[in-house]
């Protein structure tokens, strides 16, 4: 691991979590920052480093310590960690610190620079105002710095202020028409003196170069004719060329270039100007919706976070989700920027150096808008689709008679089949399980939904408890445009900007709604060993791979993962919320997972009295060595009075080997 650089000044050195780092009863996600001070780093490193890779360090922004395993860090020089500081968001942060490219060119921004803002899912142009501060230094001696922009064009009036914050003006701007960012909200755009040769070549660009990117192009491959997607357009030398991803490929990740002069645009094609004989041919048969510069409207209104299909070839469809809409660099005509349900893209949100939105590697893919069709998939009983993210199509009707939780055969009858349980929609997956497994078949958290609230969050608890749990209990079914409601909602009252759109752990949905929001005291406090008490409204489930465990149930998996964390529940929990071990799509621990219908946690409870295994009196020692044998890990957690506890030891000590 490389050091960080280090100047006289520098009092601390700074890191960020490459994992996610569980420790005690907390988690701590990749993307989290920490540090240390110069001292303790200079003796760290003047020691053997081959002895110990667990050094102690100090989270931010809460000063909290942990010790770490040094090989999961990465080091940060503190202008850079001022920058990432402004994110809320640690996995936002851990994106924006890989994307070199961004991150450099917010470190060079300069007051007056032009930028691209993403506000709302769409991008809007802008000039930086005032890079700084808002706030005092943190006792590690970061502050978060912010680019205060001036909302340009189509952005004025979608901003937050005039340049003025807590009443200290920072610039001047009309009213609604400043924001305060952090780096990874903005697209840097060069600064004019920079570049003065693309200055001279965008208008015969804009004006001699007939091929956008984004749209359907048409060429020869060894005297066969084949179409494809116009994906870069740049200039080799004094020629043009085309980057081209080829319809009989297959597939979205090869690329061939093409000469300007070798490709045909898709309007000639459709005019029956070419056909595959490579004469004058007949009209196009493939149907196709019209852009709405042809005059007809497309069949439905797309918008961000659309469900949507694209026809790359005749029989070869992919599907995805509208992230982001506008024009980009080079091209005239309004762009969508898809992220596809499988790996058939060619990005990840990112096309040459500008991020238009984030997604997983191969999952991003560029196109014109009028290319996009509503998904199929999400067509309603009456033929309508489900229009954008509201899912126009379907909705839950308000249900405000309060109704049982969902018991026996009625929650088999009514939860099973089609069309049953709550509508999946952008990245739901986890919080859709979270609302169905506390709501459906319990009322153990429905205290949630009658709690006295403040009335700027009454609306919230209206949405969770009308829209959302009593429709599941009466029909059987939420359609995904209540929960995204609610997801709007938090965002609204979080500080990640990224709740209605990124797949979100439970444990930030809980905590956000119980806690923030409603004001509900942790279910939970857990101690590991000596240390302090810790409070949570929920328990992840960590553990490492046990070769004995092929099918475990859930009450093996809690008390493997308390042992090996040395943790013990302080008090008996009013509800104890578990969320099960955290898989990849290519690996899984357990192929299975066996449901415990009752858990019994009496030996996970602190200082309570139990039963000695062998002889029935009280128990005072736990034996970890028993609960991992294979003879007696299938009954559970062992504990011994202090007799049978000698006899063990001195049996175990006489018994040959």
């Amino acid at each position: 691991m490389t050091s960080a650089i280090m100047t006289q000044e520098d009092k601390f050195i700074y890191y960020i979590l490459t994992e996610d780092h569980p420790y005690g009863s907390k988690l701590f996600y990749a993307g989290s920052m920490c540090y240390l001070k110069k001292q303790t780093y200079l003796h760290y490193i003047s020691t053997d480093i081959s002895s110990t890779r667990f050094w102690r360090f100090t989270m931010v922004p809460d000063d909290s310590a942990v010790t770490m395993n040094v090989e999961i860090l990465l080091p940060l020089e503190k202008k850079v960690a001022d920058l990432l500081l402004a994110i809320s968001c640690p996995h936002e942060r851990l994106k924006c610190f890989l994307e070199k490219l961004a991150l450099d060119s917010a470190l060079k921004a300069r007051e007056g620079q032009r930028v691209l803002v993403d506000l709302d899912q769409h991008t809007f142009p802008g000039t930086i105002r005032y890079i700084g501060k808002l706030r005092n230094p943190f006792p590690s001696g970061l502050c978060p710095i912010y680019f205060g922009v001036e909302l340009q064009e189509g952005g004025v009036g979608k901003g937050h202020c005039d340049g003025t914050y807590y009443g200290t003006d920072y610039f001047k701007c009309k009213p609604d028409c400043g924001l305060f960012l952090p780096c990874n909200k903005l697209q840097f755009v060069a600064p004019p003196e920079k570049s003065k040769m693309k200055r001279e070549e965008k208008p015969k660009a804009a004006e001699d170069v007939p091929v956008k990117v984004g749209e359907t192009v048409g060429f020869y491959v060894d005297d066969g004719y084949t179409r494809g997607v116009a994906m870069a357009v740049y200039k080799e030398g004094s020629n043009w060329m085309v980057k081209v991803c080829p319809e009989e490929e297959g597939t979205t990740d090869v690329f061939r270039d093409i000469p300007m002069d070798s490709v045909v645009k898709e309007e000639l094609l459709s005019s029956g100007v070419v056909d595959t004989d490579g004469g004058l041919c007949t009209q196009r048969k493939r149907e196709r919706s019209k852009s709405p510069e042809d005059g007809e409207p497309r069949p439905a209104a797309l918008d961000v976070n659309s469900l949507v299909q694209i026809d790359l070839s005749p029989g070869s469809c992919v599907t995805g989700t509208i992230r982001w809409i506008g024009y980009m660099l080079k091209t005239q005509r309004k762009m969508a920027g898809i992220e596809l349900d499988e790996e058939k893209g060619v990005c990840d949100g990112e096309w040459e150096g500008v991020r238009y939105f984030t997604c997983p590697p191969k999952r991003g893919l560029f196109v014109t808008l009028e290319r996009c069709q509503p998904d199929r998939r999400f067509q309603g009983n009456d033929g309508t689709f489900l229009e954008s993210f509201e899912c126009g199509g379907l909705d839950t009707p308000e249900v405000q008679s309060n109704l049982p939780p969902l018991r026996d055969d009625a929650a088999v009858n009514l939860l099973r089949g089609r069309m049953r349980g709550i509508q999946g929609h952008c990245n739901s997956c986890y919080m859709d399980a979270a609302l169905f497994s506390l709501f459906s078949c319990t009322s153990v958290m429905d205290s949630m939904l009658f709690k006295p609230s403040l009335p700027p969050d009454r609306h919230i608890q209206r949405i969770l408890r009308d829209k959302i749990v009593n429709p599941l209990r009466q029909k059987g079914f939420v359609a995904a445009s209540s929960v995204m409601n609610l997801r709007h909602q938090l965002t609204e009252k979080g500080q990640c900007s990224s709740f209605a759109t990124s797949e979100k752990d439970p444990e930030e949905f809980l905590n956000l709604i119980m806690h923030r929001i409603l004001g509900i005291e942790p279910l939970l406090k857990l101690q590991s060993g000596k240390l302090k008490e810790q409070e949570c409204f929920c328990y992840q489930i960590f553990m490492d791979k046990q070769e004995d465990l092929v099918v475990p149930n859930v009450q093996q998996l809690v008390e493997h993962s308390f042992l090996s964390s040395d943790l013990k529940l302080v008090e008996i929990p009013s509800c104890f919320i578990i969320q099960m071990p955290r898989f990849g799509k290519e690996y899984k621990m357990f192929s299975k997972i066996i449901p415990s219908l009752e858990l019994d946690i009496t030996d996970l409870l602190l200082d309570s009295p139990r039963e000695c295994f062998v002889c029935g009196g009280v128990a005072t020692h736990e034996c970890s060595a028993c609960f991992k044998d294979k003879m007696f890990a299938d009954s559970g957690l062992k504990q011994y009075c202090d007799s049978c506890c000698r006899q063990g030891t001195r049996a175990a000590s006489t018994s040959p080997p």
